[in-house]
Parts: C-alpha cells; structure tokens; sequence
C-alpha cells in the first residue's frame, strides 16, 4: 500500500475540508501519498487530480466547501463511466479510495467496488444526516446550528407581528435535519416527509394554540413535503392570519463546520486511513453512540436510516 486517493462527491457539507485534511494527514504519518481527484466521479473519468501533503492541507480545517471541488456526473451513473473510473485507479497505481459524501456517493463508490479491487472506505458527509450505519454524519451539526440561528431572529419578528412563519429547510426526502432544527428552537409545528400532514388538521393546530393563547407560530418544513408557498396561502386564508414563508436554502450547506463538525472529521479520517491499510476493503465509517464503528458499504447504501418518530411527538409536547 504505498498510495491512496480521495474523492468529495455529491452535495458539500461543512467539514469535508476538515475530512481531507484529516485523511492526507494521517495517510502521510503512516507513509502514504495522497491524489485527490477533483469534482467528485469526473476527476476519476478525467484523470483530473493533484498531489495531497500535509502542507496542501494547512489552514482549511475552518473553511466550508471543498478544495477538491464536488459536481453531479451522470455519465458515471451507467457502467463505462466506472469502468473509466476503475482504470484510471489502475493507471496512478492508487491502492485506496476514500470516498467523502453521502448515501448518493456511497451507491457510486459500491458500483466501484465491484469493477475494481482497490479498497474503498467511505467517510459520510452530508448535511441531511440518513446514512444508515451512523449516528451521525460531518456537516450535520454545522448545517443545524445554521438554522437555529437563523429561526431564533426569526423567531423574534414572528413575536412582534403576531405572525405564523413557515421556515423550509433542507431535506428533499429525508427529514432528520427539520426535526433536530424544529425540536431545537421550539417549532409549535414539524413537517417532515416521512409523515404525511393533513392541512385542514394543520391548521386545526394553529387555531386551537391560538385559543391557548400563543400568538405566533413557528412551522419548520423539510422542502420534501411539498409546495410550502402555496400551504403558507392556505393557513393564511383559512386562519385569517398573516402568514410568511422564509426559506433557508443552501446557507445551510456553507459556512465554517462547527467543533463538533471537525471533531467527527478528524475521528472518521483516521478510522478510514486504518481501515485502508488493514485491507479492510468496502466499509464506511461512522459513530454509533460514542464509538467510531466500520460496517459494509453496501449494507449502509442499501439500508434506509430510521428517522426517530418519537421526537416528532416530543416536539408536541414541547409546543402546548
């Protein structure tokens, strides 16, 4: 084993800096070079890469992003582009493959696996939180602490204007990120897409709170769940109420990772580099409750991550 490479794929997720330098790092301590491939797949079907040393990583622990640049690359969706993938590995003599990303990439780095016999580990970033095989993912904690931070001035307004205000955030089909963003600043209402919601029952909810004497309400949406403009119309027109939607778009995705962002960057790199020198080959890796775990890749690209219901009726109780 004398030399690795690293891939960001898919959406970024704030740490995937910090995963690099990680990675580059502790593969360099044990005497490994480092190529990273740039913009996710296409580096691999381009053959488009640069050196990694220790001091190619200095000062992007901080940064949000990645260096190695992420795209969509549809043509490593069908068989000859990963193909083209799997030669390009041969052809740089490259022994590993550390794939940063989530569950989209990890299908890609399975697909992988099966046309070459390099060993693949995959480091789950992605702020969306449902890879199955851990708790939690990089860029996660950044991306949540984003959207309270945005609710709570939000928040503030509702109060003085009396006002209902629907806060999409991100989460096209999963919604671990509008549950820990919604229970955390003390949503009255959660809409996740695993749940199917009912708006006459919705806005039951906001008219009967109303009763109870709140007079504003905080909705926070995954943008799975649908059309959250025209459900903003609806309340206002059954309600009575002003109604605002804001949505949090891809502010999420950037800025600086957290400490705890950074922390599972470092943990997860040097669980990969350990994992690839072992010959360890298709893991991920990840964090089931305080320890740094390894199970197949293709178990975790194949498994769907439960969301924890119970949260939602937590939130409920919460709101009264």
């Amino acid at each position: 084993m004398k030399r690795i490479g690293i891939v960001t794929s898919g959406g970024d997720a704030p740490g995937m800096n910090a995963a690099i330098r990680a990675v580059v790092r502790f593969a360099h301590s044990r005497h490994l070079e480092v190529l990273g491939f740039e913009r996710g797949w296409e580096g691999l079907l381009t053959n488009t890469f640069k050196p990694l040393g220790p001091r190619s990583v200095s000062g992007i622990i901080n940064q949000g992003g990645t260096i190695l640049y992420t795209s969509r690359c549809p043509e490593f969706q069908k068989r000859e582009g990963v193909l083209k993938a799997a030669e390009t590995l041969e052809r740089n003599d490259v022994h590993g493959l550390v794939v940063i990303g989530g569950n989209g990439s990890f299908n890609g780095a399975l697909d992988l696996s099966k046309e070459s016999d390099i060993a693949i580990v995959g480091v789950p970033a992605t702020i969306d939180n449902d890879v199955f095989g851990t708790d939690e993912t990089i860029g996660f904690d950044t991306a949540v602490n984003t959207a309270v931070s945005e609710i709570d001035k939000i928040r503030d307004t509702a109060i003085s204007h009396e006002r209902v205000f629907i806060i999409e955030v991100m989460g096209r089909t999963r919604g671990f990120l509008a549950l820990t963003v919604g229970l955390t600043v003390g949503a009255e209402i959660i809409l996740v897409p695993e749940v199917k919601f009912e708006t006459p029952d919705l806005i039951e909810n906001i008219e009967d709170s109303r009763r109870r004497g709140k007079k504003s309400h905080i909705i926070v949406a995954a943008e799975g769940v649908g059309e959250t403009r025209a459900l903003a119309k609806e309340i206002e027109e059954s309600t009575k109420s002003e109604v605002r939607l804001s949505v949090l778009g891809y502010s999420q995705r950037g800025g600086a990772p957290t400490a705890r962002s950074r922390y599972l960057a470092c943990l997860f790199g040097d669980k990969a580099v350990e994992l690839i020198l072992n010959e360890e080959k298709n893991k991920i890796v990840g964090l089931v409750g305080d320890k740094i775990t390894a199970i197949d890749l293709e178990k975790s690209a194949k498994s769907t991550k439960p969301l924890d219901l119970k949260l939602l009726e937590l939130a409920k109780e919460l709101a009264i």
